[in-house]
């Protein structure tokens, strides 16, 4: 696992999505939801927008664009118009800075 530093614990407010650029090919959507945080990819698969800009509620962001909505800890798609998945990253807090490894996704761990 390679961690990745994309922000600091000071900008996070619970249930509000905070973006953050991991690489150049990268964004993703931080988010503490009940006390747990998670590493979603910040773009919605169906339209391509941020999924940052959007609600989170009992354990899922919703796109604002067209109000698909997926799981934080999987990335499951839970209403259309998306139809695929979003990719989660393993996250965790090191002293005042939040890691993302962006070379694992949490599927990587069920398989």
């Amino acid at each position: 696992m390679t961690f990745v530093t994309v922000a600091e614990v000071g900008e996070l407010v619970d249930d509000v999505p905070l973006s953050a650029e991991v690489d150049d090919e990268l964004t993703v959507a931080i988010v503490r939801h009940g006390g747990t945080l998670y590493a979603i990819e910040d773009e919605c698969s169906h339209g391509n927008v941020p999924l940052s800009e959007g609600d989170v509620e009992g354990g899922t962001i919703e796109c604002y664009l067209h109000g698909s909505r997926f799981d934080l800890a999987t990335g499951a798609v839970l209403n259309l118009p998306a139809t695929e998945p979003v990719r989660v990253f393993p996250v965790r807090v090191e002293g005042e800075n939040i890691q993302v490894d962006p070379d694992t996704t949490i599927t990587d761990f069920t398989n």
